[in-house]
C-alpha cells in the first residue's frame, strides 16, 4: 500500500532532510523548537538535531526574519517560521527591500538562499489580521519566489527544492491542510532517489477537454471537488492545473490546458483585486485569444477583510457550488 502522510509531516520531513543533507540549513521562528512549531510542523526535530540547528526567536519578525536574511548572504540556508503569514507586514523592509534585491542591487555577487514559510489562508476564524493570502504581493517583487503547494506531496518537494534554491522563496502553506493526509513516496521508493519539485513547473491534478480549472494552494482541492461535481452531474470534464508555484510561473502549461478546452475559470483564496487570477486571465487572452469560446472567469474571495464569523467566513472564501455555477454559465 502507498504510505499516506498529513501537509505537516510532509513539510517536516523536508526539511529533517535537507537539514541532515546540508549542514548550513537553520530553522528559526518563534517556538519552532521545544514547542515543536505553532502547528507542529517542527515537531521532534529540536530534540533530533539540537539548538543549533532548530533556533527559537524572540516574538520579532522584523528582527528574526532581518537576521535570516543577513545570515543568508553569508552562506547559511536559513528556514524561517511565520506563524501567521500575515505576519509578513512587520518585516516588509526586510524582505521587499533587502531579501528581494540583494542580488540585483550587488550585481549578482551576493546570494539570499532564504525560505519563510507558514500558514496563508482565511477560513480558519482567526480574523481579518491574521488571514491574509499575500501571496500576489510577494509575487509582485522580481527577485522573490513564491510557492503555494496544495496536497503533501507537492509540500513536500517543493520546499526541498526552495530550501535549495538561492534566490528567496516565500513558501506559503494553509492551516486548513496541515491535518489532510496524501500519498507521498518515500525516498527509497523514487528512481531519481528523492522528492524534489522543481520550481515554476505546474501539474495537472485532474485531465479534461471541456473547461479548465486553474488554481493555486488549498483552492486546487475546491477545484477538484467542483470537477467531480460537473462531471457526475451535468456530464462536462473539467481539467484542473495547479500552479504550485506563483513565481515562477508555468505559464506553457496554463496556455496549452485552455487552448485544448476552449474555456477557462481561475480560482483563488485571494482578493479579486490585483489578484493572481488578473494576470492569469490577461496572458490567457494575450497569448491564446483566438482558442477561447468564453471569456476568462474568476472566482476568489469576496472583497473585504476576513469575517470573523465561524458562520459567516466559508461564504466569503470560493466553494465547489460556486464553481460549477460559473462553469455551466460559460459551458
Amino acid at each position: 500500500m502507498p504510505r499516506k502522510i498529513t501537509y505537516r509531516d510532509a513539510i517536516r520531513e523536508a526539511l529533517d532532510e535537507e537539514i541532515a543533507r546540508d549542514p548550513m540549513v537553520v530553522v528559526m521562528g518563534e517556538e519552532v523548537a521545544q514547542y515543536n512549531g505553532a502547528y507542529k510542523v517542527t515537531q521532534g526535530l529540536w530534540e533530533k538535531w539540537g539548538d543549533k540547528r532548530l533556533v527559537d526567536t524572540p516574538i520579532s519578525e522584523a528582527g528574526f526574519i532581518g537576521m535570516g536574511i543577513g545570515a543568508s548572504m553569508l552562506g547559511v540556508r536559513p528556514v524561517m517560521e511565520l506563524m501567521f503569514w500575515s505576519f509578513y507586514t512587520v518585516a516588509w523592509d526586510q524582505i521587499v527591500n533587502n531579501a528581494a534585491m540583494v542580488r540585483y542591487m550587488s550585481g549578482g555577487k551576493i546570494h539570499c538562499p532564504i525560505v519563510i514559510r507558514g500558514p496563508a489562508n482565511g477560513g480558519t476564524n482567526v480574523g481579518a489580521t491574521h488571514s491574509h493570502t499575500p501571496e500576489n504581493i510577494m509575487a509582485n517583487f522580481p527577485g522573490m519566489k513564491c510557492v503555494c503547494p496544495s496536497n503533501a506531496r507537492d509540500a513536500k518537494g517543493l520546499m526541498k527544492a526552495a530550501i535549495r534554491d538561492n534566490d528567496p522563496v516565500m513558501f506559503m502553506e494553509s492551516t486548513k491542510l496541515y491535518g489532510e493526509e496524501w500519498e507521498v513516496p518515500e525516498n527509497g521508493e523514487l528512481p531519481e532517489g528523492e522528492l524534489v519539485i522543481p520550481l515554476g513547473v505546474a501539474d495537472i491534478k485532474r485531465h479534461g477537454t471541456d473547461i479548465s480549472l486553474i488554481a493555486h494552494g488549498r483552492a486546487v482541492i475546491t477545484s477538484l471537488e467542483a470537477a467531480r461535481i460537473l462531471q457526475e452531474e451535468h456530464g462536462i470534464n473539467a481539467e484542473v492545473v495547479d500552479l504550485r508555484s506563483i513565481r515562477p510561473l508555468d505559464e506553457e502549461t496554463i496556455l496549452d490546458s485552455v487552448a485544448r478546452t476552449h474555456r477557462a475559470i481561475y480560482i483563488e483564496e485571494n482578493k479579486p483585486y490585483c489578484g493572481i487570477g488578473a494576470q492569469i486571465a490577461y496572458r490567457i487572452q494575450q497569448a491564446v485569444f483566438d482558442e477561447l469560446d468564453a471569456p476568462v472567469q474568476r472566482i476568489c474571495s469576496l472583497d473585504a477583510p476576513a469575517i470573523y464569523s465561524p458562520a459567516l467566513e466559508p461564504v466569503q472564501l470560493p466553494t465547489p457550488e460556486l464553481i460549477v455555477a460559473k462553469a455551466l454559465e460559460i459551458c
